[in-house]
């Protein structure tokens, strides 16, 4: 366990970023909190990270409970990643927060160890009936740290395996109805990959490999988990890594690439896009955020590009495995925050959740259950046909340095992308690997 932070521990820990926070203008929330005056600009101060797509998702679904509620909401987008959280952090260690924030699951565990953020009993969330039985179990397990509930989980994003339904039929791919057969197992997976080059694709599947460390490492633990467990525990300070299994991953990750060429062993994002996107591409294994991306796509003939979504089956092992994350909505503690801004913050949560059919129309799976069972969500297409992948997740492993946009992703994923390119083997690929767990492990967190 963390000590609780003094302002200090963050100023010290992103001194940078928290000059740059300040310098972006005066009149926001993040200097308002810092210089130690709650903003009384709305009933509740909501701060999140979602730009593009999600951004006008969440600008609605605010908007609506705005509407349904009566309460005034100032959403304020900050910059994704390291900036939002040590914005955040600091804000939360100088007392004055926003009343509601988003975080991501894989970040929960340093905001909560430091005691920067109310467990959903503390907030009064419990009381409003948002309570274990209503989530995706694994997304609420990850909101639970040290056996205590600090988050209320707006979805579950998945690393998924999208497919062209038309490359897909000519490999012979497509049941009756039109969906994808059932594959498992290694060489089942194998197969079916092949398949798609086979039947014209210049590629049987494609991910982006190059300059994306993060989409690497999603794809290294979706097959990996299959075999073991967390690659590190006890809060990130033991190194659990199976190098058995760890070996057999990357030995089946090389044979796609370099072995077999039935994936590219160097592809951009731009490359990956294209590819797909053109219909040149049987596969693309990435995350559900990136349906809008080939939603309404025209392919060069000028047909729409028809592709579907589902979840990975088990490859290496006897489960299926997918490595996800969580947006989840967050009560940073906050002693000056009076009760009327208490309620109005647990009200404005649960708004958010009953409005989150909206928030799947991104690509997320809702983690509230009466939205996820609802007829408008499994309307919703292909969002519905990878449900599965939410209950079969597998998130960072608890630490203070892994989740979204952390350091230890890309140093994670840049391994891992040296072994889809050839450039090392399974073996020394490991020992690698191994050498930047025992770093992290030991390092002294930023707090405490």
């Amino acid at each position: 366990m963390f000590g609780a932070p003094s302002r200090r521990d963050f100023l010290r820990l992103s001194g940078t970023l928290a000059v740059a926070g300040l310098a972006a203008g005066c009149g926001s929330p993040f200097v308002s909190s810092l210089t130690g005056s709650q903003p009384a600009t709305a009933d509740v101060i909501y701060w999140h990270l979602f730009g593009g797509g999600d951004g006008a998702n969440m600008a609605t679904m605010v908007q609506d409970v705005q509407r349904t509620s009566g309460l005034s909401v100032e959403a304020t987008l900050l910059s994704w990643g390291n900036p939002y959280y040590t914005k955040l952090a600091l804000a939360a260690s100088s007392g004055r927060p926003p009343d509601v924030a988003i975080s991501h699951l894989s970040r929960l565990p340093l905001l909560a160890e430091a005691g920067l953020i109310e467990s959903v009993d503390e907030a009064g969330l419990t009381d409003a009936g948002i309570t274990r039985d209503k989530f995706t179990p694994a997304a609420w397990s990850k909101a639970t740290v040290s056996g205590t509930t600090y988050a209320v989980p707006l979805d579950t994003h998945p690393f998924v395996m999208f497919y062209n339904r038309t490359l897909a039929d000519k490999a012979g791919l497509l049941d009756g109805s039109g969906r994808l057969k059932p594959m498992s197992g290694r060489q089942g997976f194998l197969d079916a990959i092949t398949a798609m080059k086979d039947a014209g694709g210049e590629y049987g599947a494609i991910s982006s490999n190059t300059a994306d460390p993060s989409t690497t490492w999603r794809f290294f633990l979706t097959l990996y988990s299959g075999l073991a467990g967390p690659v590190v525990e006890d809060q990130g300070t033991t190194i659990t890594l199976d190098r058995s299994a760890a070996e057999e991953t990357f030995a089946l990750m090389q044979e796609l690439t370099v072995g077999k060429k039935l994936m590219p062993s160097s592809a951009t994002i731009t490359t990956v896009s294209t590819l797909f996107g053109q219909g040149k591409v049987g596969f693309l294994f990435d995350g559900v955020w990136q349906i809008p991306t080939y939603r309404g796509i025209k392919l060069p003939s000028g047909d729409p590009l028809d592709f579907d979504v589902v979840p990975f089956p088990a490859i290496l092992g006897d489960q299926p495995r997918s490595y996800a994350d969580s947006h989840a909505l967050i009560i940073p503690r906050s002693g000056a925050r009076s009760e009327e801004r208490s309620r109005n913050a647990v009200t404005f949560v649960k708004g958010l959740l009953d409005d989150s059919a909206i928030w799947a129309d991104g690509g997320h799976v809702p983690a509230w259950l009466p939205t996820q069972q609802s007829k408008e969500f499994k309307a919703k297409k292909p969002q519905s046909n990878y449900v599965r992948a939410a209950f079969d997740a597998v998130y960072d492993p608890p630490a203070w340095y892994t989740g979204a946009g952390s350091d230890f992703q890309n140093s994670m994923g840049a391994v891992i992308t040296k072994v889809l390119a050839g450039q090392t083997t399974p073996g020394p690929a490991v020992d690698e690997m191994t050498a930047g767990l025992q770093t992290y492990a030991d390092a002294k967190p930023p707090v405490g």
